[in-house]
């Protein structure tokens, strides 16, 4: 069992003040992988001292100084890469072949991608030619808490970690409990990349303890946080009290219209799509609307791909699904399947219980339920697991009107041979992203939602900005 009880405090790997023990389970196996700490009060509060104290020293480093630090990142996780996969796969229970080619990869994918938007920041700005002694700079915001989610470990510490160094902050990691190895790794990376003492830190914690205890500091400027929309609430509030900035990238029920005029591979490339990573993604296209003259077809294919669709453990190569993260988010996704039976939509793949011949493990039988409609619970809720509802339209208003029918609004998918057509879908559908025909999105794009799945903008020189902060300057003298 790996053991690590320390935090990253100001440098050193440090016990903690004052903490209970966490034991990380295998979800493969439901054995235990690894024992942590959780931090309390003391603890946070040292983790932000320490940022607190290298804030202004590191605020002044030149912005190519600040780079060349996150390029030394970027060195330590290439020596270590392997590691880092085999990290995740244990943790959270990606098959390790796509620990190795999609989780861990997220690293360097993002970090490369915020340098070359980094040299797009412009740090003093003219106001315009109606002003020119006014400029605007660009600053960083102070000590921010970052709150990362066990999902896709890597990809959202690297989305919250380098941005918010390239702008000059100095900060608290919180990584899930569920997943601390990965973030314990980065630590690691960032510590052998000589990042000066008390610019990251890192505080194992759950939400209720070191999450809160972030929200509501006096001395922290922003947090930034992935994860459920009712957690996004709760730190909202939290941090109200010091009108510190929030950044929230929450959860999705993302809709995939798919039209009569579609690619053959459509229907296929979205039941993948749904149940990647066991399904547990926020922007996954867990509602299929599917136009009505290929709809049985639609139905026909998308539960032959899912009853084909390996499932097992984490460690096994192979194109197969692995578990979902522990045994609440099972039962949970267990209570949704049967609601949907209940509900009396037609289940015409998977359904509850252990797939055929596994015994433990949190393995979920790839769901698909057909004739389901935008009033079911199986519709409307986040279930973040391998469920798809296939739901049908007749027009293209419909389907506007049915994927809109939701109080999420991260991504939403298109399907069509009609050019014309993906692009007023793109207009018309209310989310912060969408992707068409299977094409995602470019390096540096932002990821972010509306409505109930936050606001953040996370990717690009839309993530560096969100650290940042303008401030006003006028009497600017000509140079």
């Amino acid at each position: 069992m790996i053991e690590n009880r320390n935090f990253y405090i100001n440098g050193r790997w440090v016990p903690p003040v004052q903490a209970r023990d966490y034991q990380v389970t295998d979800p493969s196996t439901e054995e235990p992988c690894a024992m942590i700490s959780l931090g309390d009060q003391a603890d946070t509060d040292a983790a932000v001292a320490a940022a607190s104290a290298a804030f202004p020293a590191w605020a002044a480093t030149p912005p190519a100084k600040r780079a060349q630090y996150v390029k030394a990142i970027l060195t330590q996780y290439e020596a270590r890469v392997e590691e880092m996969a085999e990290a995740i796969s244990l943790e959270m229970g990606a098959p390790i072949d796509m620990a190795r080619s999609s989780q861990a990869p997220c690293l360097p994918w993002h970090l490369e991608g915020f340098l070359e938007a980094f040299d797009e920041v412009e740090w003093i700005r003219e106001l315009g030619p109606h002003a020119p002694n006014d400029r605007i700079a660009m600053e960083p915001i102070g000590v921010v808490g970052l709150i990362t989610p066990w999902n896709w470990p890597m990809n959202q510490v690297t989305l919250k970690v380098i941005p918010a160094l390239l702008a000059g902050c100095t900060m608290v990691l919180k990584p899930s409990e569920e997943a601390p190895l990965s973030s314990l790794m980065f630590a690691e990376f960032v510590h052998d990349a000589g990042v000066p003492a008390g610019v990251f830190n890192l505080v194992n914690g759950d939400g209720v303890g070191v999450g809160s205890q972030l929200s509501r500091h006096e001395d922290v400027a922003m947090i930034s946080f992935t994860g459920s929309t009712r957690a996004g609430k709760a730190i909202s509030t939290a941090a109200a009290e010091t009108l510190k900035r929030v950044t929230l990238e929450l959860g999705g029920k993302g809709a995939n219209v798919v039209f009569a005029d579609a690619d053959e591979k459509a229907v296929k490339r979205g039941v993948l799509h749904c149940m990647n990573n066991s399904g547990q993604s926020c922007n996954a296209p867990t509602r299929m609307l599917v136009e009505r003259p290929i709809y049985d077809q639609a139905v026909e294919t998308a539960a032959e791909v899912a009853s084909n669709m390996g499932v097992g453990p984490a460690s096994e190569p192979g194109r197969h699904i692995g578990p979902v993260v522990n045994r609440s988010q099972w039962e949970k996704i267990q209570d949704m399947i049967q609601v949907g039976i209940d509900e009396g939509a037609r289940l015409v793949a998977g359904g509850p219980g252990l797939p055929e011949g596994v015994n433990r493990g949190f393995f979920v039988r790839p769901t698909v339920f057909a004739d389901v409609n935008n009033d079911m619970r199986i519709a409307r809720e986040e279930i973040f697991g391998p469920v798809l509802s296939i739901i049908p339209f007749e027009t293209e208003e419909e389907a506007v009107e049915i994927a809109n029918d939701t109080p999420y609004g991260l991504t939403n998918y298109v399907q069509s041979e009609d050019g014309e057509k993906r692009n007023r879908m793109a207009r018309a559908l209310r989310s912060g992203m969408v992707e068409m025909n299977g094409q995602p999105r470019a390096q540096g794009s932002p990821f972010g939602g509306v409505k109930m799945s936050g606001r953040a903008r996370e990717g690009g020189v839309w993530g560096i900005e969100e650290f940042l902060e303008a401030k006003a300057i006028s009497g600017w003298a000509a140079e």
